[in-house]
């Protein structure tokens, strides 16, 4: 969009904690491991924004609503400081498309690097025991399984990944115009 160091800046740093704020949701809809090092580290990450909306939003079942509305609203604020920084004075419904766009966008992009870690740790280190080896399985566990009722794997050679990546890019790029 621009060759601006200071949006870039601003972008790297909003995108790096909504990233953590996706990652505390995916792990808490995924029931992945709260003892887990990493999952400890994620959530004394996002406490202390997120505890404040727990107080007056409540969850629906497994989805934590209040984790949901932080991940909008470090978009929104995201998408609020680059467009004042651009010059560009978007109507609300520029602003709403942005910010949802954005962290769906973002939240595929999580899932691709998971995806991509698995992958990778399936070849190298098959059954490792590291915490972080153990959250990545446990991320895309669900994407994995529902994909092999869909396409089981053939002969021992899963190809479920495959076409979950194609799905995450074909996604990613119907919403890449309203990323900013």
């Amino acid at each position: 969009m621009t060759s601006d160091p200071f949006v870039f800046l601003i972008k790297t740093i909003a995108n790096l904690y909504l990233f953590v704020v996706l990652l505390r949701l995916v792990l808490q809809l995924t029931r992945a491991d709260f003892y887990n090092p990493i999952s400890q580290g994620i959530v004394k990450a996002t406490s202390p924004l997120l505890l404040p909306l727990r107080k007056i939003i409540p969850s629906f079942g497994r989805l934590d609503t209040a984790c949901l509305v932080l991940a909008l609203l470090v978009q929104l604020v995201t998408v609020g400081i680059i467009f004042t920084m651009l010059g560009f004075a978007g109507t609300p419904v520029h602003y709403a498309i942005y910010t949802v766009a954005g962290t769906i966008y973002h939240l595929l992009d999580l899932y691709f690097w998971a995806l991509l870690l698995s992958v990778i740790l399936s070849w190298v280190a098959p059954g490792a025991n590291h915490p972080g080896a153990m959250l990545v399985g446990q991320i895309t566990a669900p994407l994995y399984r529902t994909c092999q009722r869909v396409i089981p794997p053939l002969g021992g050679l899963d190809l479920s990944p495959i076409f979950i990546f194609l799905a995450i890019s074909l996604l990613k790029q119907f919403l890449s115009p309203y990323v900013i």
